[in-house]
């Protein structure tokens, strides 16, 4: 998973929310990467896993400390209004979280940026958690990064029990039918796995200009440029 890198010492790397589905699979494929040099992770608590390239920085995302020098940032903190216990505190994370590393990332030089987002993103929606997702994008496509790409999974699937995480009804029974329903099921509605998201943004963010939105039928079918 090499891509061109801005110097021979190799890419520095920061993953926030190396702990969830996506932000776990993104962080084995940047430590994977022979171009990466460093790889930070932001978390609330210690991560079981130790790297030569690894740093892991334990923080309050409220109150961010100043970052080291990177390259590129990688954003997947999400929640779900149930765990987090109310709206406000589901903004806290997906949006106030998200948005603040964005803008320490790019204050310790990051040039280009990657999001997870949601497949129905939109600041304008009716729907709480679809509008607090297209916030967070108009907020980071609005802070000047040379490039932006923006992920916008279906269904994402995944081990939640290996990290702790309880078991979301709504993904049980969405990926039941899915199996069911795959021939018939639009490509960009299909579940996805959280490796091919990851593996998507490792692929486009490193050599990302402008803005660009992922869909999962493209994420699936692996049409990103080399």
């Amino acid at each position: 998973m090499s891509t061109p890198g801005p110097s021979a010492a190799g890419r520095a790397a920061l993953v926030a929310g190396a702990s969830g589905l996506v932000g776990r699979e993104l962080l084995r494929g940047l430590l994977a990467d022979d171009q990466v040099a460093a790889v930070h992770a932001l978390a609330r608590r210690p991560l079981d896993l130790q790297h030569p390239k690894l740093t892991v920085h334990t923080v309050d995302f409220a109150q961010l400390p100043p970052l080291p020098p990177i390259d590129e940032a990688y954003l997947a903190l999400g929640t779900t209004i149930k765990v987090a216990g109310s709206e406000a505190a589901f903004r806290a994370v997906d949006f106030d979280a998200n948005l603040a590393v964005a803008c320490a990332a790019q204050v310790a030089g990051a040039r280009r940026i990657g999001l997870v987002s949601a497949m129905k993103a939109d600041a304008g929606s009716r729907i709480f958690y679809s509008r607090v997702k297209g916030e967070l994008e108009e907020a980071i496509a609005g802070l000047g990064y040379e490039g932006v790409v923006i992920a916008r999974p279906s269904l994402l699937v995944g081990d939640r029990e290996a990290l702790g995480q309880p078991e979301r009804a709504g993904e049980r029974i969405g990926l039941h039918v899915g199996r069911w329903l795959r021939p018939v099921i639009p490509a960009d509605f299909r579940p996805i796995a959280a490796r091919q998201v990851a593996r998507a943004l490792l692929r486009a963010v490193p050599v990302a200009t402008g803005h660009r939105v992922l869909l999962s039928g493209e994420m699936q079918a692996d049409a990103l440029p080399a």
